[in-house]
């Protein structure tokens, strides 16, 4: 080869096939004849040539592109989602194609965009509740199948999470059986979980004709909950103190901030006679279990949500499966979590 193969005319020339017949066979390897499908496979090998993958998808009437939207890509769980998305789409020869919104409705509106350019086959989005672009994402829907993950955007479109009500009842039931009844940390109103999951205690609470008890947080918008936990629980113990000796919560990260800053404070966490404060989460993030001490905390199956996700999502693309799953009629899959009981509470 005298010059770089850089283009599909490039390899066009180079293999001495025509640019329609390369291009069907990057498009459907198996609509070419098996000869010319040997001759441009060896022309490849001998190449090393690569097509631009997001031009020859813009040709196609349905690309094998899956986007993914997140709101925080640094955040555990969503790495483990989309880790577990990306490994079935590859599998079932689809690209899928991760964005971050970072929190942000601007950066959400320019991956729907960026998705909409692409020309995806469909996506699996993460949104940010009341700040999501509800009207641009309806409309990208109309042309592609979504699915949403871990909070709904609405009550009516398809989604994939965990039941907030049976996860806080099982862990409210826990906590107040095995010692002084819990108050609740929430999260910061970031999405619609903080919303679900505040009313999900609060139900669960009042089942067991219990008071519900809410510590008084700082409600502004911010994905650094950590932070936001540990300097509000540096206040709340400066001040006086948590309303109960048990705290509730919403997420794991939020247990994080509250456990560092009793420790800062000099106090003891866990579920002993000599302990000040017993911290329980919710997610079951990758360190939960590492921290110190181990947080108890209840499970969401991000494997299977992951799964079902994708799964419904091809389900909406007409692709053959023989694992098919049984999707409600709201198409709405809201899955159990399994308490993990460890030292925290």
């Amino acid at each position: 080869m005298n010059q770089p193969i850089k283009t599909m005319e490039d390899f066009s020339a180079f293999v001495g096939l025509s640019r329609p017949t390369v291009s069907k066979y990057f498009n459907d390897p198996t609509s070419v004849r098996k000869k010319t499908r040997d001759i441009i496979e060896a022309a490849i090998k001998k190449s090393g040539f690569r097509p631009n993958i997001f031009a020859v998808n813009l040709n196609r009437r349905r690309t094998n592109i899956l986007g993914i939207i997140v709101p925080n890509s640094t955040d555990p769980f969503y790495m483990a989602l989309t880790r577990r998305i990306e490994g079935i789409a590859e599998q079932t020869g689809y690209l899928a194609f991760v964005l971050s919104s970072d929190g942000k409705p601007e950066l959400e509106e320019r991956a729907i965009e960026t998705f909409k350019s692409m020309n995806v086959a469909g996506a699996i989005i993460g949104p940010l509740g009341v700040k999501s672009h509800h009207d641009k994402l309806a409309k990208l829907g109309e042309s592609i199948p979504l699915i949403y993950v871990d909070s709904p955007l609405d009550a009516t479109s398809p989604f994939v999470g965990t039941d907030n009500r049976q996860s806080f009842k099982l862990i409210v039931d826990y906590l107040t059986r095995s010692g002084d009844q819990p108050c609740y940390f929430g999260m910061s109103p970031v999405n619609s979980n903080a919303y679900e999951r505040r009313d999900a205690y609060n139900e669960a609470m009042k089942n067991l004709n219990l008071e519900p008890r809410f510590v008084k947080v700082d409600p502004g918008l911010t994905w650094e909950f950590e932070k936001f936990a540990f300097d509000a629980t540096t206040r709340i113990l400066r001040e006086g103190g948590f309303p109960t000796k048990t705290v509730l919560c919403a997420t794991d990260r939020i247990a994080f901030g509250v456990v560092a800053a009793a420790y800062q404070a000099g106090l003891k966490v866990g579920r002993g006679a000599d302990c000040d404060l017993r911290v329980a989460g919710h997610d079951d993030q990758p360190l939960s279990r590492y921290m110190c001490p181990p947080l108890t905390t209840v499970a969401q199956n991000y494997n299977e949500i992951g799964r079902l996700a994708i799964k419904l999502l091809f389900d909406k693309l007409g692709e053959n499966d023989e694992a098919k799953i049984e999707i409600p009629a709201d198409q709405r899959i809201l899955l159990n979590a399994e308490i993990m009981l460890r030292m925290s509470a």
